[in-house]
């Protein structure tokens, strides 16, 4: 059971990995209350994790959270659906392409770097307060390293694979639709659980500004009435909500690329 456990690059036996995982929520958990119950910490920075789970059942309890739940949801899933929309084909251009590379490359790559709170005035100016804006900071904190990654996959597809196809009289479309896209689905999907999870992490940023509702305003909302419990609780939602989803995605890459193995996946 305990073989390679230390080897570089190889595999453990299941139990083991799991078991791994599980130790270190475990000892983060201690950690807590060690801090929290010994009076190390005072309650108004840190609260006991019985507090958290109270306040937590309260609130599920009362309804008032999965209203917040299904808003913010939506929010993060339109915003990153849009940039995955344009983002995918764009990056696949780009690395196939070598004129579209040329073309967006420079100007993504610029953009990127800037951070997409400082977008939210000019974002107010153009779109309002409304729906509009909250998606359009999730897109923007998203789109542009989506779309740069997509691009790497496709980049990385083996030269081979597409010098046979020309070979066998394959024409451009007939490349793009039977070994591009085939070869770079696979990195395509992961690429879209990495940045999924950021989108995740753009959603209190988004709900900062002329948010009635959803997570981010309840953990702002929390934070202006010194309710630690509550920021820690919309804290935890937004964790677990973005675990679920990674893990739905690491499904989905498995029950449809069998064929490729990934460690620890």
């Amino acid at each position: 059971m305990w073989k390679n456990v230390f080897t570089p690059n190889k595999d453990i036996a299941k139990p083991l990995y799991t078991g791994a995982g599980i130790a270190t929520f475990i000892l983060l958990l201690l950690f807590w209350s060690i801090l929290s119950y010994g009076g190390f910490v005072n309650p108004l920075f840190l609260p006991a994790p019985d507090k958290i789970v109270k306040s937590a059942i309260t609130m599920f309890q009362s309804g008032e959270i999965w209203t917040d739940i299904g808003i913010s949801f939506s929010r993060v899933a339109l915003g990153f659906i849009l940039a995955a929309v344009i983002g995918v084909p764009l990056g696949m251009l780009m690395g196939s392409l070598r004129v579209m590379q040329g073309a967006f490359e420079p100007i993504i790559g610029f953009i990127r770097y800037m951070p997409a709170s400082a977008f939210i005035p000019l974002l107010i100016l153009w779109i309002g307060l409304g729906e509009g804006e909250k998606m359009a900071v999730i897109f923007l904190g998203t789109f542009f390293q989506l779309t740069l990654m997509v691009m790497d996959v496709t980049k990385n597809i083996q030269n081979e694979l597409i010098e046979v196809s020309y070979t066998l009289g394959a024409k451009n479309f007939q490349l793009f639709k039977r070994v591009i896209l085939p070869a770079s689905l696979p990195g395509i999907v992961d690429t879209l659980r990495i940045t999924f999870g950021w989108a995740w992490t753009y959603l209190v940023v988004a709900e900062l500004v002329g948010a009635s509702d959803g997570l981010g305003f309840m953990i702002m909302q929390a934070s202006r009435f010194l309710k630690p419990d509550k920021i820690i609780v919309g804290i935890l939602i937004i964790g677990v909500l973005g675990l679920i989803m990674d893990l739905i995605f690491k499904a989905i890459y498995r029950a449809s690329f069998s064929w490729m193995r990934k460690e620890g996946s």
